[in-house]
């Protein structure tokens, strides 16, 4: 769960099954179960893949078991290699660790004790018809996408001049209305007041809403309205890279609130740092066109400007001769 305030809930573990990995993708990698017999109601959680390689020479000291393995024309070739009872002992050396599921690709056949074996240790043996290498293009970016970790916040995600503005803040402080103005204006709502997010790769967060949700607002006074048909399809996406959190708080005239924007503060998000701006609200603040000043001040610090950074520096160098003048004052 999360709360008002946009605090980020307990990432969960994502996990499929071989059975819905088959389901989804039977066709474009065009899949058969060797061993019909064994359940395919196995968890798959790590996005990973690899192949057995060096394990299968009896090293598996380092052997990632809870990853899908890969047999290609390598190890095939290899296993084909041994006598039939080395063949059982090395097949049942990786098998024994109880590895979510064996995929051979390029459509090869396996010996015997393969299927023995993988029988014996309820591992399903899965043939793909496609090459290795295309195997891999192919499954990767589903495990993914579908195994990324994830975890969901309360705000408001619009796309602001393709930057992806996260809105955060206690609950009826104005994110919606924040995000609808946007909206009018020509901007695109992403997902309002339940937002899933997911991380992508090392240092991508993405953010999209809830498929029972749509692009359904709720406005306090109004009620529920479809941005989608007010708006038309233009005004909406279905999913959005986050790169600023923008938190609104009602002014509070003990805290200081940043005026340079020299100080920066980034929040962790999934393990990745995501720049935050806290704006405080008073009466008569255009909170839109600040907004979308973030996002084009984002713009510029990804192409390298930073204004308070690059005004700071103006200030020292003209302040330099006076500092200089009076460093060398020894009355």
């Amino acid at each position: 769960m999360t709360n008002n305030a946009g605090e980020v809930s307990p990432e969960s573990v994502p996990e499929i099954t071989v059975q819905r990995l088959f389901d989804d993708r039977h066709e474009t990698l065009q899949l058969e179960v060797l061993n019909p017999d064994v359940s395919l109601e196995r968890l798959v959680v790590d996005p990973d893949i690899t192949s057995p390689g060096i394990a299968l020479t009896g090293y598996t000291e380092r052997f990632a078991a809870v990853r899908i393995q890969v047999f290609g024309e390598t190890e095939v070739s290899y296993l084909r290699g041994l006598s039939s009872e080395e063949r059982r002992d090395r097949i049942k050396g990786v098998f024994d660790f109880g590895i979510p599921v064996a995929f051979v690709t390029k459509g090869l056949s396996v010996p015997d004790e393969f299927l023995e074996v993988a029988s014996e240790c309820l591992i399903p043996v899965i043939r793909s018809q496609l090459g290795t290498k295309e195997f891999y293009r192919r499954i990767k970016p589903y495990l993914d996408a579908i195994l990324a970790p994830c975890t969901n916040l309360h705000g408001s995600l619009a796309d602001v001049y393709g930057v992806g503005l996260l809105f955060v803040g206690e609950s009826g402080v104005g994110k919606s209305e924040c995000v609808l103005d946007l909206v009018e204006r020509g901007h695109r709502l992403v997902a309002d007041d339940h937002v899933i997010v997911s991380r992508r790769g090392p240092d991508i967060i993405l953010g999209e809403g809830h498929q029972l949700q749509a692009h359904h607002m709720e406005i306090r006074g109004l009620g529920i309205i479809d941005i989608r048909t007010l708006f038309g399809i233009h005004a909406t996406r279905q999913q959005k890279r986050i790169e600023v959190m923008v938190r609104l708080e009602r002014w509070d005239e003990d805290k200081a609130y940043s005026r340079t924007g020299l100080d920066t503060t980034e929040i962790d998000v999934l393990g990745v740092k995501i720049r935050q701006v806290t704006i405080p609200l008073n009466a008569g603040k255009n909170i839109t066109v600040i907004s979308e000043v973030v996002a084009m001040n984002h713009l510029l610090r990804y192409a390298g400007v930073d204004t308070a950074d690059s005004f700071n520096e103006r200030l020292k160098a003209a302040m330099r001769p006076v500092r200089e003048y009076f460093e060398q004052d020894y009355e």
